[in-house]
């Protein structure tokens, strides 16, 4: 886990409120701080390829090539074609969660009560699906495009008996992390309570985002950490020889 703060000259920021959702490409060479400002925040992720957007983040081949159950600075975020959509190239917090996906509209209903928009207005109780969809409808993208998200600041561990555990409070305010994006990267992401969250009050976390513009050398880490890292970044360069 990195916990070294490094400012950089900002691109852009902005700040995704609770219950929030964006997207954006990040480009080659961009890196983005995704920061926790309260605690206890929570922001489901999804990683696609901003040219050919069949090629999309794959959890599954991302924790098997990097034989971890869990995602934390030197990590690298792989798509279906064995390409790096995203390094971590720091990370305070020190574990990402892989396995919790999101709520749809029926599970957040039964979990939190009816937050209608009739009469919360823009308080209304949001859900995880309906948010992502929002996000991709603008790229073209639709239901059969949404596959593997990660939760970002969340935390679950899995006991001798292959039960999930949910860690209460494991983000911090201020805990950050920073994804550099070798190749230019689709960004869909949405600020919502983790699903195993035990917390019984819809209380979504803002979170803040910035963009700068680094060199190369800043994804070593990650292309040292595991031999299958340096292969995949070469995989990705590829592209664009």
């Amino acid at each position: 886990m990195s916990a070294a703060l490094i400012l950089r000259p900002s691109l852009y920021e902005e700040i995704v409120p609770g219950g929030g959702h964006t997207s954006f490409v990040l480009k080659r060479g961009q890196l983005l701080r995704i920061t926790d400002l309260e605690g206890g925040a929570n922001v489901s992720l999804l990683l696609l390829n901003a040219v050919e957007k069949s090629e999309r983040l794959n959890l599954p081949d991302s924790l098997k090539c990097q034989h971890t159950a869990k995602l934390s600075a030197g990590h690298c975020l792989y798509s279906d074609m064995g390409r790096v959509l995203a390094a971590i190239t720091a990370d305070t917090c020190g574990w990402h969660d892989s396995f919790g996906g999101v709520l749809n509209a029926a599970e957040v209903q039964e979990k939190y009560g009816a937050g209608r928009y009739q009469e919360l207005r823009n308080g209304y109780f949001r859900n995880g699906v309906d948010n992502l969809l929002v996000e991709m409808g603008k790229w073209n993208l639709s239901l059969q495009d949404l596959l593997m998200t990660l939760n970002l600041f969340s935390k679950v561990t899995v006991d001798a008996d292959g039960c999930f555990h949910f860690e209460a409070n494991h983000a911090k305010a201020g805990d950050y992390l920073e994804l550099y994006a070798p190749m230019d990267t689709l960004v869909v992401l949405t600020a919502l309570q983790h699903p195993m969250d035990p917390n019984p009050q819809y209380a979504p976390k803002p979170v803040q985002l910035n963009w700068s513009k680094v060199a190369d050398g800043i994804s070593v880490l990650c292309r040292t950490s595991r031999p299958e890292n340096g292969r995949g970044f070469h995989n990705t360069e590829r592209q664009y020889i």
